[in-house]
């Protein structure tokens, strides 16, 4: 009998250590354009969007879109899609979008963590989401811990996760962290009050990171969600110099980030990460710095009104994730087009968990990120 209860308790230990973990980044629209061919050529050396262009040609551009887009996002070429797998690269065939009909960012993170398109979310007002995301799910579910988080720029995102349905912590915007506090958080705090942000409710995302690294250091969630908001800010601004550093930055949190956890022994080998976008952008000088559809100009996006056709390309999305489940594929061709709702059942899948039991109605997994 001693000997069955130790086998029962190494067993037990071996499965709790062994349970796969996921983290879950979005780069609020960042252009397939950007990640798969680096800089763009008409809007680097654009005067309207760059102050110095010869300076910033000197960080970004290279004839050869290979090279200049390892020049952009190096952990992303380097690594991640040489380990991993990345999807959306309309160049060679491979193609993805979101499949809400608004084109904007609520129904978009929406779409990516409820698994489904819900048209009456038509806005980006603080709506309380009625949808359930696969995080509220897992956060009930046994063996999670109850520490699932959410950690994101803009201050929209307490709504898009219902927090005070889901009960999920999200700390986003200007949100200071809640005691009890580190020393990192005591500092992260007073600096987020000190250093301005550009924008009235989105932080800089080297805030969100480093409370979402501290989160990570101190609570171990098997189960993290980081929204990386600077470069759309920067692109409806207009400011294409800022809106690379700001990708290029972002690329060097989430090599740290894979860095820290390979020095974890909770996380080491033992991690999924998936990083998506929740919209594209138009493809020219004169769209670039927007997104919407059609029908969305129709209604909420009405300051959009001169491009009553949309702006072409708002739908096109992409999709990279690494991790010991993930095989090393690289760029892949898609038959048919992925849909970002599919996200959701695929982050699932991951972790072990069924998607149905989830929501029946979810979109089905994508099977290029979950096939050997």
């Amino acid at each position: 009998m001693r000997t069955f209860m130790l086998m029962f308790i190494l067993l037990a230990s071996f499965s709790a250590v062994a349970k796969s973990n996921l983290i879950v980044i979005t780069i609020d629209g960042l252009r397939w354009q950007e990640v798969f061919r680096g800089a763009d050529e008409n809007l680097i050396k654009h005067a309207d969007f760059v102050q110095h262009p010869e300076v910033l040609k000197q960080v970004f551009w290279d004839p050869e879109p290979a090279v200049r887009r390892a020049k952009l996002m190096p952990f992303f070429w380097e690594t991640l899609v040489k380990q991993g797998i990345a999807i959306g690269n309309r160049d060679i065939g491979s193609n993805m979008s979101a499949a809400n009909p608004w084109l904007f960012s609520y129904p978009g993170y929406s779409e990516i963590f409820t698994g489904r398109v819900d048209e009456s979310l038509n806005s980006n007002q603080k709506i309380p989401n009625p949808n359930i995301s696969f995080l509220e799910y897992l956060n009930n579910q046994p063996g999670y811990g109850s520490n699932i988080a959410v950690f994101a720029g803009w201050d929209v995102f307490p709504a898009i996760f219902n927090t005070q349905r889901s009960k999920l912590y999200v700390n986003a915007g200007f949100m200071p962290a809640p005691a009890p506090l580190t020393e990192n958080t005591k500092l992260l705090n007073a600096l987020q009050q000190e250093i301005p942000s550009p924008w009235h409710n989105v932080r800089l995302d080297a805030f969100t990171y480093r409370f979402a690294k501290e989160y990570l250091l101190t609570e171990q969630p098997s189960v993290l969600a980081i929204a990386f908001a600077e470069t759309d800010d920067f692109a409806h601004d207009g400011s294409y110099d800022q809106y690379l550093k700001a990708a290029n930055r972002t690329d060097a949190f989430i090599q740290d980030l894979w860095e820290t956890l390979q020095s974890m022994p909770k996380y080491r080998n033992n991690t999924t990460l998936l990083i998506t976008t929740d919209h594209g952008r138009g493809s020219d000088a004169k769209q670039w710095q927007h997104h919407a559809s059609r029908s969305a100009i129709e209604g909420y996006m009405k300051n959009l009104a001169e491009f009553p056709d949309g702006i072409v390309g708002s739908e096109h999305i992409w999709l990279a994730a690494i991790g010991p489940q993930i095989s090393a594929k690289g760029q892949v061709t898609t038959l048919v087009e992925i849909e970002q709702q599919q996200i959701a059942a695929t982050a699932l899948t991951l972790l072990g968990e069924d998607p149905v039991s989830f929501n029946p109605k979810a979109a089905n997994m994508i099977k290029q990120v979950i096939e050997k």
